[in-house]
């Protein structure tokens, strides 16, 4: 009587077996297409490569250089996907004038390379040409956009060349077009041409 109970028993269950077969199957499946969960390297902050003595030269157009960006270190982090710099130097290469050479203690690029962020004692050198003297441009930051021949900075900027000293704070820096724009507080002195 007990087993014949049962028996009625995991009868009537019988419909609901393919469901729950279904059921188990389809949870066993989802765990199956779960992405797998972030190795601990990969969401810890460590360098994946690092190269001495880096030297990269971009090309125009006509496949001849355009700048090139040299480095004592360079090492990347792949969580963030930044690439850091010692000693950063980069050199504007012009085909119908002097190169333009920028120099830093640290520095970033950005993940395409587009952007270079200099850092800690920042100097440009805008050599002489025709009637205009060399200038020289010192910050703490500066934010370069190769491509564009662009550089700007929010810092403190001291512009000078050999008559004149201008401190200032904020700068945006055309090569193309041969400009410096100081934003704020700007103060210049002046030496007179001697006769």
């Amino acid at each position: 009587m007990l087993a014949t109970r049962i028996f009625e028993k995991a009868r009537s269950w019988l419909p609901l077996l393919p469901l729950l077969l279904m059921l188990a199957a389809t949870y066993w499946l989802n765990l199956q297409v779960q992405p797998l969960p972030q190795a601990e390297s990969q969401k810890r902050h460590d360098v994946d490569y690092y190269l001495n003595n880096f030297t990269a030269t971009t090309l125009n157009m006509q496949g001849q250089p355009r700048y090139v960006l040299t480095a004592e270190k360079l090492w990347h982090y792949p969580d963030d996907d930044t690439t850091h710099l010692q000693m950063p130097h980069l050199t504007s290469l012009y085909p119908d004038r002097p190169p333009i050479n920028t120099t830093a203690l640290t520095g970033m690029l950005s993940s395409k390379g587009e952007d270079v962020y200099l850092y800690d004692e920042v100097r440009i050198v805008r050599p002489a040409t025709g009637e205009l003297l060399e200038q020289d441009f010192a910050t703490d930051y500066l934010h370069v956009i190769p491509d564009r021949d662009w550089a700007e900075t929010d810092q403190a900027v001291v512009m000078s060349n050999k008559f004149n000293v201008i401190h200032a704070v904020g700068m945006q820096l055309d090569n193309k077009a041969g400009t410096a724009r100081l934003l704020s507080r700007v103060r210049a002195t002046h030496e007179p041409v001697p006769h």
